[in-house]
């Protein structure tokens, strides 16, 4: 499906990594929409998207760089670190399935 703007593109995206990307936190899955990450997210993705499929090193990079303040903002922690592989695999398969819509 073409997309009429880079806007539209990024809130589909948004979407579908909201609905099936999660963190783990003591054992409950929390998705990204309902943690309000889905959208920051996909606004780092996409201009990869426009090049090609992103590499994982690449992927993994933008999450590293997404800080997640816990605690009420006593801590702060990377996206990446509190993925676990089974989301980062998703993740990377909503990826590469998006850019083929593109």
């Amino acid at each position: 499906m073409a997309y009429s703007n880079s806007s539209e593109a990024i809130e589909a995206l948004a979407a579908e990594l909201g609905k099936e990307v999660y963190i783990d936190v003591a054992k409950w899955h929390l998705y990204l929409r309902d943690a309000h990450l889905n959208t920051p997210l996909a606004e780092q993705i996409y201009p990869l998207l426009e090049k090609g499929v992103p590499t994982e090193d690449e992927v993994l990079g933008i999450l590293r760089g997404i800080p997640v303040k816990l605690g009420g903002g006593k801590h702060e922690v990377s996206l990446l670190d509190l993925l676990p592989v089974q989301s980062q695999i998703q993740l990377m398969d909503i990826v590469e399935a998006f850019q083929q819509k593109l």
